[in-house]
């Protein structure tokens, strides 16, 4: 037997697990959730030891032994959380994650309201995916109704407006002989035919 199979050189690189970006962003947020989550309850450790260490006067912090993770989100809160990511198009994954650290950083919460600022941060994510596919919705409609409306500017008519033409009546003629006015719209121009 060889070292080169020993060490399997001569096999190709194993490929990357092919995922799709959906399942790329739901990993990617629900591992941002976690570690976030650890974070928090470290730093809930620390202001618990240093309430103590100012309660008591002592630090007995070296002698506590913590476990690696205490809290841990009940399964049915993850499974909505993670069908919200999958709703977060991956362009946003980023804007998602930078938004989740501002709230943490912002509201410095317990554990237990981690994945509520969570919750909130995809929330927003998911209101502005749903302000653009609107606004793009409506450029579409927009762009389809302003091509018709631009072929019917090139149909010429037979009809001739004319706003200065001579015998036009006005009000102020009216007027001055005292006449009742028509019931035409005098700021309206004459339209005749052309022949």
């Amino acid at each position: 037997m060889s070292l080169a199979s020993w060490f399997r050189w001569n096999e190709p690189p194993s490929r990357i697990s092919q995922k799709s970006p959906m399942e790329m962003v739901v990993e990617t947020l629900m591992m941002e959730l976690s570690w976030q989550t650890k974070q928090a309850e470290k730093q809930q450790r620390e202001r618990e030891n240093e309430y103590r260490k100012i309660k008591t006067g002592v630090d007995y912090g070296w002698l506590v032994s913590y476990p690696k993770q205490s809290y841990d989100i009940s399964p049915g809160e993850r499974l909505q959380l993670e069908d919200m990511c999958t709703k977060i198009h991956p362009s946003y994954c980023g804007p998602v994650i930078l938004r989740f650290r501002q709230l943490i950083a912002e509201y410095e919460p317990e554990v237990q309201e981690v994945s509520r600022l969570f919750r909130s941060a995809l929330q927003e994510a998911a209101e502005k995916i749903k302000e653009e596919e609107e606004a793009k919705k409506l450029a579409r409609q927009w762009n389809t109704k302003n091509k018709t409306s631009l072929s019917l500017t090139t149909f010429k008519s037979r009809s001739r407006i004319s706003p200065f033409i001579s015998d036009i009546k006005t009000i102020s003629e009216d007027v001055e002989r005292g006449t009742q006015p028509t019931r035409r719209v005098w700021s309206m121009p004459e339209f005749r035919n052309a022949k």
